[in-house]
């Protein structure tokens, strides 16, 4: 059992904390069985697990104070594992993969529990790939992938630039664009962050604009992950209403 808060696995479990750890290990790690069972489903194999001495779980036993101080949570957990990083495969973002399915672009979304949020999302209404802009949250980060509730495993994001992405694009902006229901048939949504939007050069390699109406007189805007959320909704919903043959 592990008694000594100098364990080298206690140690780096306290680096992954931190993105230039996690990027240079190529590591993250999870608390709860929750996620580790999600990792496991989608065929993934920890490095390790530590476990709280008389959980009765498998893995390294570690004593519980110890393994509480390393917990990012308040709570504590009962296990901790640590993973390598998946990574959604580049060539995915062809248009030409021959699924309808259209995947989110993020840019500038900075917040980790929106980027977790809507990978969540995105698997649930799409099963597609979130694609992370420049300047997005690290998806690995615990509050990304506690709000990814394991969805980071089965459809793990991957990094590019818009042009990486598949045509057609279509950038949700917040005035201006052309109803909802025009989302049919995109390759690519794009999203920016909540204050600053999306680029003006992001929009204009997009072949259309859509915006999602608001009542008035409320806020003048929704949270990203929110847009998202009915973005993904509506292109699952479309897709499906083409998908039926004519009565």
């Amino acid at each position: 059992m592990i008694e000594s808060p100098h364990n080298e696995k206690l140690k780096l479990v306290r680096k992954l904390r931190d993105r230039k750890h996690r990027e240079r290990e190529g590591l993250f790690a999870t608390e709860g069985e929750d996620l580790l069972e999600a990792g496991l489903a989608a065929g993934v194999q920890p490095r390790f697990m530590l476990v709280a001495a008389g959980a009765g779980l498998e893995g390294e036993e570690v004593e519980p104070g110890l393994l509480a101080e390393v917990s990012t949570l308040g709570s504590g957990t009962r296990v901790i594992a640590v993973w390598p990083q998946p990574h959604g495969d580049r060539t995915q973002l062809s248009p030409d993969t021959g699924d309808n399915c259209a995947r989110i672009y993020l840019h500038g979304v900075a917040d980790p529990g929106n980027v977790g949020t809507i990978i969540r999302t995105v698997d649930a209404l799409l099963g597609s790939q979130v694609v992370l802009g420049p300047n997005c949250a690290d998806p690995f980060s615990p509050k990304a992938v506690r709000a990814s509730m394991g969805s980071i495993f089965s459809t793990p994001p991957t990094k590019g630039d818009i042009d990486a992405t598949g045509q057609p694009r279509v950038a949700l902006v917040p005035h201006g664009g052309e109803e909802l229901d025009t989302l049919s048939g995109a390759a690519t949504v794009c999203l920016g962050a909540e204050r600053d939007g999306l680029p003006d050069a992001v929009v204009a390699q997009c072949d259309r604009r859509v915006t999602i109406p608001l009542r008035e007189g409320g806020p003048e805007s929704l949270n990203v992950a929110a847009a998202a959320a009915i973005a993904a909704q509506r292109i699952s919903s479309l897709a499906m209403t083409e998908a039926q043959p004519d009565a």
